[in-house]
């Protein structure tokens, strides 16, 4: 992790508050993101941690609060805008197109025209796009059997790569994953928390929600605990025990943070 060489946080958000008619989901909640660290995001259900990450990805608007990034406040009206500062998320049903290849998936949105009069006639560049996909799979340790099959005949692991890579490949600062590895196998998983590690290595950094408390401390750097909208404890991974993150997520206690 890099925030004792770079003390500036990469994104920082303070005084998060997000209200559905009267249900109050974020209730001033705060968190920080440094350089090159996977950072955990836990809380039991209704603590508010899915949609603290959908207002940080643009994905919905805070009523209250501000968000920066390197320091300087931005503004989200919509995913583009966090793309446009080089945020990418991944959603636990992956909103991956089922009947496209990876390749297509990866640029999905973001397609690659033939030059010249081809592509002002509309014709896409699959020989680029296929090659790039591949390239992407190969710097990330991802093993397709074949990457032109079309996703649905994938394993689940095998998608929730294709998902990581994709947002791997257009994000720049950060990618904020939303129970990556809920519906996997042991197999699966150990694949999936291994890709995670890599982007991480790649310089991106992550921002994960799990429920998974031994999975949390084995992948994670720090680990920031919400309870009923709050920011209430946050932990070094190394220095913490799975009671350390289970009594902050019950008692709300900030006592024994690292």
């Amino acid at each position: 992790m890099s925030n004792t060489a770079s003390p500036q946080p990469l994104l920082e958000a303070r005084g998060v508050v997000k209200t559905f008619g009267h249900v109050r989901a974020v209730r001033g909640a705060d968190v920080t993101v440094y350089p090159g660290e996977i950072v955990s995001l836990i809380g039991d259900n209704g603590a508010g941690k899915s949609t603290l990450v959908k207002v940080l990805a643009g994905a919905i608007r805070p009523d209250e609060g501000e968000i920066k990034i390197e320091g300087k406040p931005v503004s989200f009206e919509n995913p583009h805008d966090a793309r446009k500062y080089g945020i990418e998320t991944v959603y636990q049903d992956l909103a991956l197109a089922q009947d496209l290849d990876p390749a297509a998936n990866l640029y999905l949105g973001r397609e690659l025209s033939r030059g010249g009069l081809l592509g002002l006639l509309g014709f896409l560049d699959r020989k680029k796009m296929l090659a790039n996909a591949e390239e992407q799979m190969s710097r990330l340790g991802v093993k397709l059997k074949d990457i032109t099959a079309p996703v649905v005949e994938l394993s689940g692991g095998q998608r929730q790569s294709v998902a990581v890579a994709r947002a791997a490949m257009w994000a720049q600062r950060i990618i904020f994953m939303d129970e990556p590895t809920a519906a996997l196998g042991v197999v699966q998983t150990a694949q999936v928390l291994d890709l995670i590690k890599r982007v991480r290595d790649a310089g991106i950094a992550v921002v994960l929600i799990s429920h998974n408390m031994p999975q949390v401390l084995e992948i994670s750097d720090r680990v920031e605990v919400l309870r009923l909208g709050h920011k209430v404890a946050e932990f070094t991974a190394a220095d913490t025990t799975v009671d350390d993150l289970v009594a902050a997520m019950t008692s709300g206690t900030p006592e024994g943070n690292k």
